[in-house]
């Protein structure tokens, strides 16, 4: 069983990772404001359920990978590492781009219920930075002592999801307003985006020199 501290260290890590602004995020808040908090509830469940896909697809590749080849393992992690902090420099990035975009925000279209579910659904499976995002993740939590390494993936994934759909669904109902002010006040927008940035840049940066101080042992 995978022990409780690294479980909630994980949880934490998830939840600082639902809160920061992403893809995901921005379709449900698009479809918040087309439709309301029943459109962008209902865009949040579909991306839970495309999330699935990445657990069970994570999962079985990652399981794979280290069942045999342990260094290969390691490498995928570091690899991981490096996207994370590769995203992190993004983030910051882009927030010094915020002053200069002068674009208005185009009002989305109305579309039926079923049609965000499904839509979500696709837009969750498509979305590779999700995919990146799972195989750079959750290989750091995982502790071969703690037993089978596919159900330390899966419920690892899990949590993912979980911790994710309560973040979502807030999003859902307070985006109109959040994403109302977030468009006129530029100064929140870069805040929102560097705070995003030195979470994944720290997290990155952490594992690289975790994994480093373990190799000259």
């Amino acid at each position: 069983m995978i022990p409780i501290e690294i479980l909630l260290t994980f949880t934490a890590a998830a939840l600082l990772m639902s809160i920061s602004p992403g893809p995901s995020m921005l379709y449900i808040i698009a479809r918040a404001i087309a439709q309301g908090a029943k459109g962008g509830i209902v865009a949040a469940i579909g991306l839970a359920v495309g999330g699935m896909f990445h657990v069970f697809a994570t999962v079985l590749g990652l399981s794979a990978i280290f069942e045999y080849s342990p260094t290969l393992y390691t490498i995928v992690k570091l690899m991981g590492a490096a996207y994370l902090i590769y995203l992190g420099y993004s983030y910051w990035k882009d927030s010094n781009l915020i002053n200069t975009n002068k674009e208005d925000v185009k009002k989305p279209k109305i579309k039926s219920l079923l049609t965000i579910f499904k839509e979500s659904i696709l837009v969750e499976i498509t979305n590779p930075k999700t995919a990146l995002f799972f195989i750079a993740l959750l290989p750091q939590f995982v502790t071969p002592e703690a037993g089978s390494i596919p159900l330390q993936l899966f419920i690892l994934g899990l949590i993912v999801i979980i911790v994710a759909i309560p973040c979502d669904i807030s999003v859902a109902l307070f985006s109109s307003k959040v994403s109302s002010w977030l468009t006129k006040n530029k100064k929140a927008q870069i805040i929102q985006e560097r705070v995003s940035s030195s979470i994944l840049f720290g997290m990155g940066s952490y594992i690289v020199a975790d994994e480093l101080i373990e190799a000259e042992r």
